[in-house]
């Protein structure tokens, strides 16, 4: 063993005593550097960083029919975008070694003004970007030239935020441009959910349409820097339900530096997709019904409901013309709003709970039930002239001169017969009945009360106690005749017909329709909400009459399809019985279309156990039995078809276990 050298010991110690201390004046170097020298330049950095807040969309909830399929839901919509900041620096390069030596190149000697610079960085910007655009369009087959004034817009406003190029592109599309994603720096991809219709034209005055709008923000706890385009409900089921439907936005902050290109992002908040709507229509029924308004064609003007009278179910509603809903996505261009706005079509206008109309001979449902519990004898024989006179003026009759009693009465459809009835009886007691039965009533088929007097009309039912009428003229003999016939002072809509006849059916139950069954979260959220359920068969009234009046009537509606001479014979389906009324309304003045005619088909089946009430209303077709009949009757058969396969039961808890959103 040797003894180690005391003085080696020493100069070792010595060394890393000095390492230490140099780490030690770098630190603090350092330290001094950034606290002391960099300090204003780090201030200044940071005085010019900021966060903006940029809304993340919600997926929009559904709308489903009684068997679950979507009558609106939402598909990814797939956009090219650009990403100013990924292509900095090939500005930067076009400008030093472009657009800057071609400038000083034609303007030899002339000194660069700092706004000459800016003007020239922005063409050398604008260069890189439509080149880029160009040539990425140009790969999916849609090539595009970028407008420069959008461009400059968007740099200086919106400079954070990538900027749409193209948008929905097709499958093809999207295979060309992953094909070639790698040459198109700053070029990316983006999906987002869309709103889709499944079946264009079909129940399109229900569900209603979206349109653009910018989402700004809560008003509580975000307001958001850069509003963007969403979707908002501007009409039926979409705007009465747009609250629920629209789910809440999220919101995601981005570092923006000095010069405005975002830093870095971060999510402060994830969108709440919105709740789906269930309904109580059946799309099969729902086709059925606006297949038959058209039978005739596209431009046929009319309305039909279907209803399950045992609890007031709304199976179908359909109003004639109709739209495709995916023209609104987009938004409509000119010409198309000037085919939806015509005012002759109004293919726009709900028919069958907006349009209000004379309901004609249907209205004989009123008035004989009126007489006969006033004591009329359905057996009694009346001698019709075929025609009635009151005062100077003659109604004539289509069902001709003869001997009547209330059932061949009222399967022929006789106007002697029923005025006679009317003026014997009173217009109060027929007003009366049909205010039991809620004409002049909005039905209350939507259950938010708030919106639903905007998408419903209530008719109109003449007050008896006034004795005047709409125009404040007072009551004649000859408006009392009009009433018994279901013209002159009385209008309804096809809904509120539906309602009176599922009435009828069910022998004096009225029931508040139903068209939702549910609101619901697409599925169970963490708080393990269920949703907001609709209870069917909500009971809104009760129409009292003696079994007799009850027999006697639908004894005479059965007669109106079955009888060869009845006026609803071509409603008649083999092996299923079912009770109507035409009905046919002369207009005292034209429609803008030129109709003096407004005709009806009222129904239901099966007559030996009502379940379904069916009604059709054509504006100017040749009569009920003519024109609303046969299409009734195609309805009908949809539903013999549905009772084949009849779709599950709707559920009916009344548990609200979330606030309305």
């Amino acid at each position: 063993m040797f003894a180690e050298d005391p003085k080696q010991s020493t100069r070792e110690l010595q060394w890393l005593a000095l390492g230490v201390l140099l780490g030690m004046l770098i630190l603090l170097g350092k330290l001094w550097h950034t606290q002391v020298v960099a300090r204003k330049r780090y201030e200044q950095s940071l005085q010019v960083q900021s966060v903006r807040t940029v809304p993340l969309l919600p997926t929009r909830g559904r709308i489903l029919d009684v068997r679950g399929r979507q009558l609106a839901e939402n598909e990814p919509r797939y956009d090219v975008k650009l990403y100013l900041e990924d292509i900095r620096p090939l500005f930067y390069h076009e400008y030093t070694n472009t657009v800057r030596p071609s400038y000083l190149a034609t303007n030899p000697g002339v000194k660069l003004s700092r706004s000459v610079q800016f003007a020239l960085q922005a063409e050398a910007r604008y260069r890189v970007a439509s080149n880029l655009v160009a040539r990425a369009t140009a790969a999916v087959g849609s090539p595009l030239i970028l407008n420069k004034d959008r461009f400059g817009e968007h740099y200086t406003n919106k400079l954070s935020l990538p900027l749409t190029v193209l948008t929905n592109l097709t499958r093809a599309q999207i295979s060309g441009f992953i094909e070639k994603a790698a040459d198109f720096p700053g070029v990316a991809l983006e999906a987002t959910p869309v709103r889709v219709y499944p079946y264009p034209g079909i129940a399109s005055h229900l569900i209603g349409y979206i349109g653009r709008a910018e989402i700004r923000g809560t008003g509580e706890e975000f307001q958001f820097s850069y509003p963007v385009q969403g979707f908002v409900g501007r009409n039926g089921l979409e705007q009465a339900f747009d609250s629920v439907l629209r789910g809440t936005p999220g919101v995601k902050a981005l570092l923006v530096n000095n010069i405005g290109y975002a830093q870095s992002e971060s999510r402060q908040q994830e969108p709440e997709p919105g709740w789906d709507l269930h309904l109580t229509l059946d799309v099969d029924i729902q086709k059925a019904a606006d297949q038959a308004l058209r039978m005739t064609g596209p431009e046929t003007r009319g309305a039909a409901v279907v209803m399950d009278v045992r609890n007031g179910d709304i199976i179908a509603m359909a109003s004639s013309p109709t739209f495709d809903l995916n023209d609104f996505v987009d938004g409509v261009s000119h010409a198309q709003w000037a085919e939806l706005t015509d005012p002759k079509t109004l293919p726009l206008f709900d028919r069958a709970a907006q349009g209000m109309y004379p309901p004609g001979s249907v209205y004989k449902i009123i008035t004989g039930l009126a007489a006969l519990e006033a004591g009329l004898d359905p057996k009694a024989l009346y001698e019709s002239a075929g025609y009635t006179r009151i005062g100077r003026r003659i109604i004539q009759d289509t069902a001709k001169a003869g001997i009547f009693d209330f059932r061949r009465a009222f399967a022929k459809s006789s106007n002697p017969y029923f005025i006679d009835a009317g003026r014997r009886i009173g217009k109060e007691r027929i007003l009366a009945l049909s205010k039991e039965f809620k004409l002049g009533e909005r039905t209350g088929y939507l259950s938010r009360t708030d919106i639903r007097d905007s998408l419903e009309k209530p008719g109109y039912l003449p007050n008896p106690l006034t004795g005047l009428k709409r125009d404040g003229l007072p009551w004649q003999e000859g408006d009392t005749a009009n009433l018994s016939i279901g013209q002159g002072e009385i209008l309804t809509t096809p809904l509120q017909v539906a309602v009176m006849m599922a009435t009828v059916a069910n022998r004096g139950t009225i029931y508040t329709p139903r068209l939702i069954t549910a609101i619901r979260p697409p599925e169970k959220d963490a708080t393990g909400a269920a949703g907001e359920f609709f209870e069917p068969g909500i009971l809104r009234g009760r129409v009292n009459l003696s079994p007799a009046s009850w027999q006697t009537l639908h004894e005479a509606m059965l007669a109106d399809v079955e009888d060869p001479e009845g006026t609803g014979k071509s409603a008649r389906i083999e092996g299923y019985r079912i009770g109507g009324k035409t009905g046919t309304a002369e207009l005292d003045q034209p429609t803008k279309a030129g109709d003096r005619k407004i005709t009806w088909f009222a129904a239901y089946g099966p007559f030996e156990n009502p379940r379904y009430a069916v009604v059709v209303m054509q504006e100017g077709g040749a009569s009920g039995g003519g024109s609303c009949a046969p299409r009734a009757r195609e309805i009908f058969k949809a539903l013999i078809k549905r009772d084949t396969n009849p779709p599950p039961q709707a559920e009916r808890t009344l548990t609200f276990q979330r606030e309305a959103r």
